[in-house]
Order: C-alpha cells, then structure tokens, then sequence
C-alpha cells in the first residue's frame, strides 16, 4: 500500500465500541452487574481492544467478568450511541448470551475490583437500574432475541 494511503487511512475516524450478553433465567429476568468504578448497572460486557472482534470481546468479558466460559449467540442489537454518558459517540453491540442453567448461574463468580454485585431484573427493574439508553437498547435486545431477529436502534430508539 503506498505511504499516502497509509497516511489517509490513519485520519479515518474511529469509534468507541463496546460488547454486552443478554443472559436471561428461566423466569426470562435479565442478569445486570452493578460495577464498581461506575454510578449505574449494566449488562457483562465491556470495551472492545484494539485488534479485538466484539465477540471476542463479550466471551473474554463474561470470563472476567463472571467466570463463566461461555459461547454467546447471535448478534441482536448494534446501537449507534451519540455523546453523552461518554464525550465521543461509539457502536455497542448485544449478543444473544442465552438462558443460564442453575448450574452455569450458581457457578458465577464475580471479578471483585470491577463488579459489586449482580441481579436478575425484570422490565420494571431495568428501568430503574439501567440509565434510559441503556433500558431502550436492552429492550431492543430482548424483542430481537423473542422474535429471533436483530435491531438497530440509534441512541436506543428504533430505526430498522
């Protein structure tokens, strides 16, 4: 590749992404983490590294996470998020982290420098842990995976 392209390339815009599981119980209440360097809950994930894919990322997410070596499922939601909760807009993506048997539940262990603790939330609950972006998108997640489907919400809010 010639030195000018190289050079055009690096001036490419970059986006902050992040990787999140949907785990759901038999009760069909969604597992949220309560971490511990922030003032909200969320869903296992995080960022995705440099060099790194976003699944990569949500397996090596949930390991560290909540110890559990797991093999999340389809993509269902790809949210363009604009400035706010972060000064940059990114993309955050939620695989379909399946429904957690007892035994993969009982076997959660959270990583104590990042996680305080973890429940199991219905609709209700979400919406008072979650900040509004992050409700909307984990609703868009939950109708994806029910209509086995996918969402791409913007800021939350459906567009296609």
């Amino acid at each position: 590749m010639k030195s000018e392209r190289i050079e055009d390339i690096a001036k490419f815009p970059r986006k902050r992404m992040g990787a999140g599981a949907l785990f759901v119980d038999e009760l069909n209440r969604v597992l949220l983490v309560e971490p511990t360097y922030k003032d909200y809950w969320e869903i296992p994930g995080g960022v995705v590294e440099a060099g790194e894919s976003p699944y990569t990322a949500v397996v090596r997410e949930v390991r560290e996470e909540l110890g559990l070596d797991v093999s999340p499922g389809r993509l269902l939601v790809v949210d363009r998020v604009p400035p706010g909760l972060y000064p940059d807009d990114g993309v955050m993506m939620i695989f379909d982290g399946t429904v957690l048997t007892a035994d993969e539940v009982s076997a959660i262990s959270l990583q104590d420098d990042e996680l305080r603790s973890c429940a199991w939330c219905d609709d209700a609950e979400i919406a008072k842990r979650l900040p509004d972006i992050m409700t909307r998108r984990v609703a868009a997640a939950r109708r994806a995976r029910n209509q086995r489907s996918s969402a791409y919400p913007e800021d939350g809010y459906g567009v296609a």
